[in-house]
């Protein structure tokens, strides 16, 4: 069955987030929350993750992660499952707990603003799901790591990597000076939240990965050299597009020809025809893509050039 594909690398960041089967809760109550917080302690020192956020929302959970060993499906796999039986095994319950597989964003933590906007969006949940009644203030919310980053060191979870986050906010220090004005900017941040998802949102939650063009061209590379037959989804696609784009590009290169070359050229010109067959031959790219892009029309004629230009082959 074909499946998504994971892209790991050693001090990948995340931003993972996965929901109940067919919707339902993962918590009946707190103590199942403080369990799921303690299981995913034990998954950092485990897997030697660093936690940059986290929320516990109703059905489902979100979380900022770092991996410095790139184990993020090993580790989640012993998280998911461990927190699950422990679960059925309170609530003399069995079978599956969450839906299918693990939803992992992949965030460019080297570039300024891509982390901050990924924890800021995990700690804003409650607000954006109005768990939070007009006026109260957006650490009254428990299950988040927010209120833990207005806490001392010593008092915050062990495995809870509060700097990283700190420093995006121009907050140099982890003093009580420093939290104060995070716990100001972030009130703030959640006043100008609009009712409607800004562009910044919506790619986290749709998208599959989270930074600059050089960072999702980087990754692409990556994905190309790792897929499989049996991988799917939305980078998958775009790596295979990649790959089509870099081979018209050298075959143009070889022919001396532009871009517009190809808008001046017949739609079945033979040529194009040829440039059509490696297409097919060297990617997994469709006709109508491949017709659109070497500038043929309807996805018929390249077919039927390409099949012209077979048959002549044929009788030589």
């Amino acid at each position: 069955m074909p499946r998504k594909l994971r892209v790991e690398y050693e001090g990948a960041v995340y931003h993972v987030m996965s929901r109940g089967d067919q919707r339902e809760r993962i918590y009946v109550d707190d103590a199942d929350r403080r369990r799921f917080l303690e299981t995913l302690g034990e998954a950092c020192a485990k897997a030697e993750w660093q936690l940059h956020a986290y929320c516990l929302m109703g059905n489902h959970f979100h979380m900022v992660l770092e991996t410095p060993r790139a184990n993020l499906s090993a580790g989640m796999q012993w998280f998911l499952g461990t927190y699950t039986v422990r679960h059925n095994r309170r609530h003399r319950l069995f079978g599956h707990l969450f839906s299918g597989r693990f939803k992992a964003l992949t965030i460019d933590e080297s570039s300024p603003g891509y982390l901050k906007t990924a924890c800021d969006y995990v700690h804003l949940n409650p607000v954006r799901a109005k768990l939070i009644d007009v006026g109260q203030r957006v650490k009254s919310y428990a299950w988040s790591s927010y209120p833990e980053y207005l806490k001392k060191p010593a008092k915050r979870p062990k495995w809870l990597r509060v700097d990283r986050l700190l420093g995006e906010w121009s907050i140099e220090r982890d003093s009580a000076g420093g939290r104060e004005r995070f716990e100001q900017g972030m009130e703030m941040r959640a006043e100008q939240e609009a009712a409607k998802e800004s562009g910044d949102w919506k790619a986290l939650r749709r998208g599959w990965c989270w930074g600059p063009k050089t960072f999702r061209e980087e990754l692409l590379e990556m994905i190309e050299e790792k897929r499989t037959p049996g991988h799917t989804g939305e980078e998958v696609r775009e790596s295979e597009e990649q790959k089509a784009e870099r081979l018209i590009g050298g075959l143009l290169r070889k022919l001396g020809w532009s871009d517009e070359e190809l808008e001046n050229r017949a739609k079945g010109d033979k040529t194009k025809a040829r440039m059509a067959e490696k297409l097919r031959a060297r990617t997994t790219m469709t006709w109508a893509w491949i017709a659109q892009r070497l500038r043929m029309g309807h996805w018929r004629t390249a077919f039927n050039a390409t099949r012209t230009l077979s048959k002549s082959k044929g009788k030589k």
